[in-house]
């Protein structure tokens, strides 16, 4: 899947499409159909195809981390007048493509973001859109016994 993954080509710089941000473990680039006033992807470089498959511990906890903390950066850079910004997953079958890939919005929502669309962006608790810290507590490291 991963050599035929659009969001793979993107990372390893085999499309034209614009990046934001490149480090060794993310890209992120503007989304091509915009819902908000900034809308950025931030995705892994290596293909992870959903939030079901990251699993709880310190790797895949570091790694949304990372994914949250660049888009909060960027956000906070180009939008710095936005008043809410909102950063989350899209849950199978709600994923439009199979490589994990973190919102980022400063918002308002564009006037022309009609309702259906907005319903992609809601969160219905183990279904649709979760919020990058939901996902990080549900998948934060166990502690260990005795510590």
């Amino acid at each position: 899947m991963a050599g035929s993954c659009l969001f793979c080509q993107i990372a390893r710089s085999a499309t034209s499409t614009r990046l934001l941000y490149a480090d060794e473990r993310v890209v992120a680039f503007p989304d091509i159909n915009p819902s908000a006033f900034r809308h950025y992807l931030v995705i892994p470089v290596e293909h992870v195809a959903t939030v079901n498959d990251l699993k709880r511990g310190v790797d895949d906890h570091q790694l949304v981390s990372h994914m949250l903390n660049v888009g909060q950066n960027l956000l906070s850079r180009d939008a710095p007048e936005s008043k809410l910004y909102r950063f989350g997953f899209h849950q199978p079958p709600f994923n439009s493509v199979d490589h994990l890939h973190l919102h980022c919005f400063a918002l308002p929502y564009i006037p022309s973001f009609n309702r259906w669309k907005h319903m992609k962006y809601i969160s219905l608790g183990s279904i649709g859109f979760i919020e990058a810290e939901k996902l990080l507590e549900r998948i934060k490291p166990l502690e260990p016994i005795g510590s």
